[in-house]
């Protein structure tokens, strides 16, 4: 079972998730965009130590607390390797990571198995973590809307496909966002007019 806890971070409200496989002592955390120290005390008052640091995309406000957490805790922090295109006014300057990951990766971290969707169109190297049957979808899908497509590096057609691809996947997954409420890939395919 995936465990979750929810962090709504700075003044763009990113949500940072703590996530954790039933009997595991680590956690992971994705995309801390504010807050470190926030981050850090959360994970220890759940009695958790953080594995890694996962991004769904590269934007200011998923990474912004990348740098304070991994510093201090030596943990590594993985990111799609097509995210080191963006200009640096969207990534609030140099991207800071250890180790890349792309599309089929799949990551064995804090008793979780966690695979690597590619779904380009909010940014070149965005992608949504899969883990049993929670996606974190980042800036792709939100509840009744997506991500937008019009900051550099940004392509309506990408996303287009990304989310088909979405709309494809078999059964419900209960969908997290970088913004906003959670929601299920079934009510999206149900009132999201951009699923349909």
């Amino acid at each position: 079972m995936v465990n979750i806890a929810v962090l709504p971070l700075g003044a763009y409200q990113t949500n940072c998730y703590i996530a954790w496989g039933d009997g595991s002592d680590d956690c992971i955390v994705i995309d801390p965009g504010y807050a470190p120290e926030q981050v850090i005390l959360e994970a220890e008052d759940l009695g958790k130590k953080i594995d890694a640091i996962l991004l769904t995309h590269g934007h200011f406000d998923h990474v912004g607390g990348v740098r304070g957490i991994a510093e201090r805790l030596g943990c590594p922090v993985y990111l799609h390797e097509k995210e080191l295109s963006q200009p640096e006014q969207m990534t609030a300057g140099p991207l800071y990571y250890t180790d890349t990951y792309g599309e089929g990766d799949v990551l064995r971290l804090a008793g979780l198995a966690i695979r690597v969707l590619h779904t380009p169109g909010h940014t070149p190297g965005s992608v949504c973590l899969l883990a049993e049957r929670t996606l974190f979808a980042g800036d792709t899908l939100f509840q009744n809307s997506i991500g937008r497509t019009d900051f550099p590096g940004g392509s309506f057609s990408q996303m287009q496909k990304s989310l088909s691809r979405l709309a494809a996947m078999e059964g419900d997954y209960r969908v997290l966002p970088g913004h906003g409420p959670e929601t299920t890939l079934d009510a999206e395919r149900m009132y999201n007019p951009y699923l349909r």
